[in-house]
């Protein structure tokens, strides 16, 4: 089975729970990671999960303007493209099962998040929405809390009894 990770990183944070998800991921499944920037605005036939994740901006996926926020906040790297971007433009020819995850600072409550509005998105062209994570980062910058890269490597062992296989015929 072949799955695709799709990530949207500004702090470094992001990028490194995508890695690690793919580390898991890898113990059943082919996998291929690369940021937004790169990814493929089609997704291959062959492919049977999108795991697609990016940070938490504004209690959902970051838009230009938050993304120019956080170059000001000191970011290594803003992507052209974001998650949302991304998601708005890509078209699967059949269902895909999709998981999503984001990073956000660790708080009691959160009202929204990047990862369950992109599998909302993603519903809406063509995914079929299997998971969704969260994942946190100790401040807007990071790093992230103790124990979230074993959670992400543990998450991506999992995923395989999320993806929907589709029955064809």
């Amino acid at each position: 089975m072949k799955t695709v990770v799709i990530y949207e990183s500004m702090f470094g944070n992001t990028r490194d729970i995508a890695r690690a998800t793919a580390e898991g991921l890898a113990e059943w499944s082919d996998v291929s990671i690369t940021d937004v920037d790169s990814a493929l605005l089609t997704v291959p036939t062959d492919v049977a999960l999108v795991v697609a994740g990016g940070p938490t901006h504004a209690f959902s996926m970051s838009r230009q303007a938050t993304r120019y926020d956080a170059v000001s906040r000191g970011a290594v790297r803003a992507s052209s493209r974001g998650l949302r971007e991304w998601l708005g433009a890509v078209s699967v020819t059949t269902p895909v099962s999709l998981a999503t995850f984001d990073t956000h600072t660790k708080q009691r409550w959160v009202p929204g998040s990047a990862s369950r509005a992109a599998a909302k998105e993603g519903r809406a062209r063509g995914f079929v929405p299997v998971a969704s994570r969260s994942f946190y980062v100790s401040d807007i910058q990071g790093p992230l809390v103790a124990g979230e890269l074993e959670r992400a490597r543990h998450w991506g062992r999992s995923l395989q009894s999320a993806v929907r296989t589709p029955v064809r015929g």
